[in-house]
């Protein structure tokens, strides 16, 4: 059985990322355990003298899920034309553990505007190692518009780009 880990770069439950994550998870066969992680706000402030073997347990808990995951979804709005603290957070927690090393990874940046946080991602995600696959990397602008009040997508362009890109992601793991 295939694990995927999906993590939203929104704390907010309900956000239009976390339902954009909760989409690609309906559309997982049954042979794949697809995960939402809900830790991020656990998370402490990253601490390079706390990076070690024995990091705090919302550290070691997430490093563990990602190295027993097969892939990595990540799906984030961008915050003040950047990304995420609490996403960037968790993201330098894993420099030094190699858990994203060669990992397939999936990015989705789903916001009003959203260039600076995808590119910003894309570059950290490089410093990982992580395994970016080109396809499944997806800019939804307007995000908003696309969705409707129940957090479900509306859009039939934007529905089908995400369901492109969960296919040639569990393709890719």
């Amino acid at each position: 059985m295939k694990k995927i880990l999906a993590i939203s770069g929104s704390l907010r439950w309900g956000s239009s990322n976390h339902s954009i994550l909760q989409f690609l998870g309906s559309m997982a066969p049954a042979d794949v355990e697809y995960t939402i992680y809900n830790g991020l706000s656990q998370i402490p402030a990253f601490d390079p003298g706390l990076d070690n073997d024995c990091p705090p347990a919302p550290v070691a808990s997430l490093r563990k899920l990602l190295t027993e995951a097969d892939g990595l979804i990540i799906c984030t709005p961008e915050y003040a034309f950047g990304v995420p603290g609490s996403l960037k957070n968790a993201l330098d927690w894993l420099v030094s553990s190699s858990t994203l090393v060669d990992k397939p990874v999936a990015l989705i940046t789903a916001s009003s505007a959203g260039e600076y946080a995808h590119a910003s991602l894309l570059l950290t995600l490089g410093a990982l190692t992580a395994n970016v696959i080109p396809e499944t990397t997806l800019l939804i602008q307007f995000i908003r518009s696309k969705m409707d009040s129940e957090g479900n997508v509306k859009d039939e362009e934007t529905a089908k780009k995400l369901q492109e890109t969960i296919a040639v992601f569990l393709k890719a793991v």
